[in-house]
């Protein structure tokens, strides 16, 4: 639908005038042909119902309108038009270019969105602004978002029930090759592979970490310091099949030949450095496993790796 005319300061040309609804032209669209020009919305609803020009009755398609020329376009433009807001007190008269941006900051839009000064800070339509209840209004906004917690929570329970099933099926898997790997021989290297790509898997799914201070090396760590790394790493989805190993290996009686005394490690700090180390969340700790550090000598790694805690100095 078009402008209506009685808005507009002075006389509107006929050439601007929309032949379907009598409004000035808004959004004008022309047929190819005859050249007629409409409101975009009102040809359009005209052609879903006959696909001939309204004034000419000549055919035309919606793919086949196109934008009106310029110069109508700059016409359209320079017309002197009252505000929407007018019944509303707004007075302002306005070029038509600028109506848009106008009614965006117009005070007197009965709809420009207002913040409630009684407390609950919600923003509110200006013309709700009196009928407005803020414990009414905070309860329902409660209750929504009570509705779409319980929706997030129930998907995530779907979700983990489905990790839980995927996690059985995949130890299923686990156990049946571990035992074909004995009775069958030409199984172990495919078993071997698959507790290989695994491990490096995880490896890749773990954030890195930098050791600033090898000094501050546990060595001999204590059974409740192992239980709470070994608890972490369960929680961080680390491969059954390397668990424990990885937790022997925080022991230096376990260490390599170039870390497993005092002596040998002091040699061995300048290679520290170039350890790929990847982080235990929330310990002062880091892996540093085979599958990242093959770049190493073999004097400085086990399989399948490393716990490396620390009393500080991790980043």
């Amino acid at each position: 639908m078009g402008f209506e005319l009685n808005r507009f300061q002075g006389e509107v040309d006929e050439e601007l005038i929309c032949p379907i609804c009598s409004g000035v032209l808004e959004d004008p669209l022309q047929a190819p042909v005859c050249e007629h020009a409409f409101c975009k919305s009102c040809i359009t609803e005209w052609i879903s119902r006959q696909p001939t020009c309204p004034v000419d009755r000549q055919s035309v398609t919606s793919p086949q309108l196109r934008q009106v020329p310029r110069i109508l376009r700059n016409l359209l433009s320079r017309l002197c038009i009252n505000c929407d807001n007018a019944q509303h007190g707004c007075t302002r008269i306005l070029k038509l270019d600028a109506l848009a941006a106008h009614l965006e900051e117009c005070e007197h839009n009965p709809k420009r969105p207002l913040p409630c000064e009684q407390g609950c800070g919600l923003i509110i339509p200006k013309d709700e602004l009196k009928d407005h209840n803020c414990i009414k209004e905070l309860r329902a906004l409660i209750h929504t978002q009570q509705q779409k917690m319980n929706e997030f929570q129930q998907e995530i329970n779907e979700q983990r029930f489905l990790l839980t099933e995927q996690r059985r099926e995949m130890q299923l898997l686990k156990d049946f090759m571990r035992a074909m790997r004995i009775s069958n021989p030409s199984m172990r290297a495919i078993a071997d592979a698959m507790e290989r790509d695994e491990a490096l898997r995880w490896s890749n799914s773990l954030q890195r970490a930098r050791v600033t201070r090898w000094g501050g090396m546990i060595s001999t760590p204590d059974e409740i310091l192992q239980r709470v790394i070994k608890r972490t790493l369960t929680e961080m989805g680390c491969p059954a099949h390397i668990l424990d190993d990885l937790m022997e290996n925080c022991h230096e009686r376990r260490w390599p030949a170039g870390l497993c005394s005092l002596e040998t490690r002091q040699n061995n700090r300048r290679q520290y450095e170039s350890y790929v180390c990847k982080r235990v969340p929330g310990k002062q700790a880091v892996l540093v496993l085979a599958c990242d550090n093959g770049h190493m000598a073999a004097d400085m790694m086990v399989e399948p790796g490393l716990v490396m805690i620390f009393a500080h100095g991790i980043e």
